[in-house]
């Protein structure tokens, strides 16, 4: 008894102050074509409030472009072997903050709006998708779309891809 206790008590700062490191995966997004030039970068961390996204764009041509989650992770043919959008729900195609899985596909992260000097960043937090799982982005890709999403009926209208990237795994620092 005496030893299970010292253990315990030995144990215990241990737990205390070990370090909470969350799950993170990632995407490059390079052009589809040499025509347009994409540089970005998508991050995805797992935390209590949900699935953190950070998308951030150094190069891309300026306006409003719809950027959504594909179903495959592979950006060949020019972004059309990433497939469909992620609709594990057969959902209609919506806003996920505002519609929720019965109202949108679980890759409709709406519209990112690039300035004039090629740049733009778009944070969103979603409850209802994750890293892993049914609703898991990983393994998928990042397509951001020539036009901006006008969210009508079946894709959005966003036009052709112009950016993807693979959504993988990192090591945390």
């Amino acid at each position: 008894m005496k030893l299970l206790l010292f253990l315990t008590l030995m144990l215990c700062p241990l737990l205390t102050f070990s370090e909470v490191r969350a799950e993170t995966a990632k995407a490059i997004l390079n052009g589809t074509t040499p025509q347009v030039p994409v540089e970005g970068e998508a991050i995805f961390e797992e935390t209590q409030e949900g699935l953190k996204v950070s998308i951030e764009f150094k190069k891309a041509p300026a306006g409003l472009h719809g950027i959504h989650i594909h179903e495959n992770g592979s950006c060949e043919d020019g972004g059309k072997a990433a497939g469909d959008h992620f609709n594990p729900e057969g959902a209609p195609h919506g806003f996920l903050l505002e519609g929720g899985l019965t109202r949108a596909h679980a890759g409709d992260f709406g519209n990112i709006e690039i300035r004039e000097d090629g740049t733009g960043t778009l944070k969103l937090t979603f409850k209802e998708i994750s890293l892993n799982g049914r609703y898991g982005v990983v393994g998928r890709s990042v397509i951001l779309h020539e036009k901006a999403d006008e969210f009508i009926q079946p894709l959005g209208n966003a036009g052709s891809r112009i950016g993807c990237g693979s959504i993988e795994m990192i090591e945390n620092a």
